[in-house]
């Protein structure tokens, strides 16, 4: 199993490049965070306190924070779910939940992409959006810590989507390339 985690602060183009990789394979799919509250419903499995509730109770709550007045939630039954299907591609912009993902769901490889740009193109993107929220998401850009340990680390003010995606559809490539022979010496030393 492999999925894709796109961390970043707001309007480093993590919408734009998941649709080039769609675009480039229809592997890639995004992964819907569960939303509880207002604003954005696009791209959210929208749904409510009582569901939110009920994960939690049963420990299915991988990573849950709470941003413009909503809470955004990585459940692992539709994180699993989303593995099986194809390669999900994961929104996110803590370090933290970087680590509770990728330790959720045992065997799976991680390609995990740093998407940033300038704070002033940032700040450009998000008012053409015009969310009514710009503030609030350059606080959120602020408090996004660098991720230097990631596997690839993109300035999307030089890349296009396009190019971008192409290097992480490389880079997920290689890893699979990588990983075939592994699993042929696997089965071939347990025979």
């Amino acid at each position: 199993m492999r999925g894709v985690i796109l961390y970043g602060p707001p309007a480093a183009g993590k919408d734009t490049i998941t649709t080039a990789l769609r675009d480039l394979d229809e592997r890639y799919q995004l992964y819907s965070r569960l939303k509880v509250g207002p604003g954005r419903t696009s791209g959210y499995r929208m749904s409510d306190e009582s569901t939110l509730e009920g994960l939690r109770r049963r420990g299915d709550v991988v990573w849950e924070n709470q941003r413009y007045g909503a809470r955004y939630v990585v459940d692992r039954p539709s994180l699993v779910t989303s593995l099986s299907a194809g390669v999900p591609v994961v929104h996110l912009g803590q370090r933290s939940a970087v680590a509770a993902v990728t330790a959720a769901v045992t065997g799976v490889r991680w390609c995990v992409v740093y998407l940033w740009c300038p704070r002033q193109v940032a700040e450009q993107r998000i008012i053409a959006r015009r969310t009514g929220d710009t503030e609030a998401r350059l606080r959120a850009w602020d408090a996004t810590e660098p991720l230097s340990e990631a596997d690839l680390i993109l300035n999307t003010a030089e890349l296009s989507p396009h190019e971008a995606a192409e290097r992480i559809h490389r880079h997920v490539l290689a890893d699979e390339a990588t990983e075939a022979p592994q699993a042929r010496r696997s089965s071939a030393s347990s025979s």
